[in-house]
């Protein structure tokens, strides 16, 4: 049997424009944005369909913003009869996979990470923060140049393992400034500043963890119907007590994201579909293996395909 993954991405990834096809053409779609509004009291869709791209990048715009269209998405896949056996989500991505792994509503889940952007924005305010892809470099050569610059008195660490060759480092913007020309030094191939509005998975994020814990342990949780990978450890969450931890642990911790691919490749995992605008997962994930299968999913060209596609799996024959 063929096995699936729903991956979502994160921060980043929000783009003008995002879902419009599906919202325009189809009454459902256009429910989730509309939903989205209703309970941020915001003029989210707008937003989301007609920027500006500065508005639309604000943490606490882009967070619920990703999550709405992903999770849209996702539902238009289980609808044409394509349902995932597992779910991850890259960072914010990892509360679209909670959503359609029945763990939390989408109502819920939208005002959540709503409060998560408003923590984070409060915790370093936009412009104070930055984060950078780091390119060919070694990730014991990136963390000791990380220790170093942090030591001399700006913090600077690493936030995210995405695949082979490229890991990427939050902190404050003199700090991550610093340790880019350090790790091109160093023989980094290249260092690319990421389009996003804090340091992310970084200690400087630890106010925002505190906040958000009194919110989390409120949540009307349930246990997964479909297993989640952690961004934290790489394991499955199986309980509501593990999911709440991961949801304040992730916003410090490093994403762990190629290992969370290597775990479900070894369960057995040969076909990952990612939900949402842009196709950066989908790329990462042949990086850490070029023999999966991988789709996006942001248009009704794309899910046509992925339809047309999954007549073949075993499992849809």
């Amino acid at each position: 049997m063929t096995k699936v993954a729903f991956i979502f991405p994160g921060q980043g990834s929000q783009t003008v424009g995002m879902g419009a096809e599906f919202v325009a053409n189809d009454e459902v779609s256009k429910q989730y944005y509309e939903r989205a509004n209703e309970v941020l009291n915001l003029p989210l869709s707008d937003y989301m369909l007609n920027g500006p791209q500065e508005t639309l990048t604000l943490t606490y715009h882009a967070q619920p913003a990703l999550l709405t269209s992903g999770v849209m998405i996702a539902n238009k896949l289980i609808e044409a009869g394509i349902a995932p056996q597992y779910t991850a989500g890259h960072s914010l991505g990892e509360y679209s996979a909670f959503v359609i792994s029945g763990v939390i509503d989408f109502e819920d889940a939208v005002q959540t990470v709503h409060r998560r952007g408003v923590f984070m924005d409060e915790a370093v305010p936009a412009g104070q923060g930055a984060m950078a892809a780091i390119l060919a470099l070694d990730g014991e050569k990136l963390d000791a140049i990380c220790q170093q610059v942090s030591a001399e008195g700006e913090v600077v660490q690493v936030a995210n393992f995405n695949c082979p060759g490229q890991i990427v480092i939050s902190g404050t913007k003199q700090g991550v400034d610093e340790a880019c020309i350090r790790a091109k030094e160093a023989g980094a191939k290249r260092a690319l500043p990421l389009v996003v509005s804090g340091p992310f998975h970084s200690s400087l994020m630890q106010k925002a963890a505190h906040n958000l814990k009194d919110t989390v342990e409120n949540l009307p949780l349930q246990e997964p119907k479909i297993p989640v990978v952690s961004n934290v450890t790489s394991e499955l969450l199986t309980t509501v007590e593990a999911i709440k931890e991961e949801m304040v642990a992730q916003v410090t911790s490093s994403v762990k994201w190629q290992q969370n691919i290597e775990k479900l490749i070894a369960e057995g995992v040969t076909v990952f579909i990612e939900c949402g605008p842009g196709k950066v997962l989908s790329g990462l994930v042949k990086k850490i293996d070029r023999n999966v299968q991988t789709y996006c999913v942001y248009d009704e060209a794309s899910l046509t395909q992925v339809v047309e596609a999954s007549k073949e799996w075993k499992q849809w024959v």
